[in-house]
């Protein structure tokens, strides 16, 4: 009987949590819909809108009424918008790169990762900047930078250095858009190659596909491909971030310190979605539908995480972050025009 009144109390008190968390996801959803506003009818990335838009509006954080929602919006519906990227890929993909195409694209998100990381503390960063900006731009941009940030322990640092990384990405894929077909095009490069060193070298889904269709639907269609399996590297890499950030053993008779769980729900889904899809289960229209909800649980997500963030404590920051954000950019470039060269050898 205890078990069932404590079951009606959660239920009863869901009115009570969306009053307290509404106005905060009303604040973070009116700053995304600006931003889709301003992007879909000026051009840009609605995710930098989004953020700066977010920024503008940092004192409402302050506010007791609009900081539990905007936390939430911040936390949890990265979670959601991560997990449902996987309604899109299906391990057909993977197989369809072949294998040394596998090969190229999984050492790149490694070695951009120990990139960012050995860089970041010969910087005087700390390794986890490195190790949140080497991830999203080797995996798949700002939502690989709040997946593995969302990983990692509640740290006020960690808000920052993902804010910034999410900017910096989000200004630096913009620009690889629009210069990496010119370079493409002055390689004389293939379908297939011009797909693999777009595909591999982008940070944002949306600037992948924006920047394949720029040269042509083939390139377009080949360049996605690529960047789906590098958003499948998300699951090892999360992985990897969980089991080396858990919390170390305790002593006798002292309470477990709270750490990230192993294997992150949102991720747990993701792999669903993956195996889902895989097997023909989600149909299109749902997969769509999917991406559609994913991309406005992160343009959102983003939008808090900018109200959450000062400006100036960006600017605090330096000009170290920029050094190592276009430094890991520069890097897996040269290493996929590497893989491009191999491959159009072999």
């Amino acid at each position: 009987m205890s078990e069932i009144s404590e079951a009606a109390a959660g239920v009863r008190g869901w009115p009570r949590q969306l009053r307290r968390l509404s106005p905060g996801l009303v604040v973070a959803l009116i700053v995304a819909l600006a931003a889709t506003f301003v992007s879909e009818h000026y051009g840009g990335p609605k995710f930098l809108y989004a953020l700066l838009m977010g920024m503008a509006l940092h004192f409402l954080s302050e506010d007791a009424r609009c900081g539990p929602g905007i936390e939430f919006a911040a936390r949890q519906l990265v979670r959601l918008g991560v997990a449902l990227l996987g309604a899109r890929i299906a391990f057909g993909d993977v197989q369809a790169l072949g294998g040394a195409g596998v090969a190229w694209l999984a050492a790149a998100v490694a070695l951009t990762i120990g990139f960012g990381v050995a860089l970041a503390r010969a910087l005087g960063l700390p390794a986890r900047f490195g190790l949140i900006s080497g991830g999203a731009t080797g995996i798949c941009g700002i939502s690989a930078a709040l997946a593995i940030s969302s990983a990692l322990p509640r740290d006020g640092r960690t808000e920052q250095q993902t804010l910034m990384t999410a900017i910096g990405v989000a200004a630096l894929s913009t620009a690889a858009m629009v210069l990496y077909p010119l370079v493409a095009q002055a390689l004389q490069l293939d379908a297939r190659l011009a797909g693999l060193f777009l595909g591999g070298a982008i940070h944002d889904v949306a600037q992948v596909v924006g920047a394949g269709a720029i040269l042509s639907p083939e390139v377009a269609q080949s360049a996605t491909l690529v960047k789906m399996f590098r958003v499948a590297m998300l699951v090892p890499v999360v992985l990897c971030v969980a089991l080396a950030f858990r919390a170390p053993a305790h002593a006798a008779g002292q309470p477990r310190p709270r750490g990230p769980a192993l294997l992150p729900g949102f991720l747990l889904a993701f792999i669903a979605l993956v195996v889902a899809n895989s097997l023909g289960a989600i149909p299109v229209p749902l997969q769509s539908a999917a991406a559609g909800v994913s991309a406005w649980a992160l343009v959102v997500a983003i939008a808090a995480l900018g109200v959450k963030t000062s400006f100036e404590k960006i600017v605090r920051l330096g000009w170290r972050p920029i050094a190592l954000l276009v430094s890991e950019t520069l890097f897996i470039a040269l290493f996929m025009l590497l893989a491009v060269g191999w491959q159009a050898r072999s």
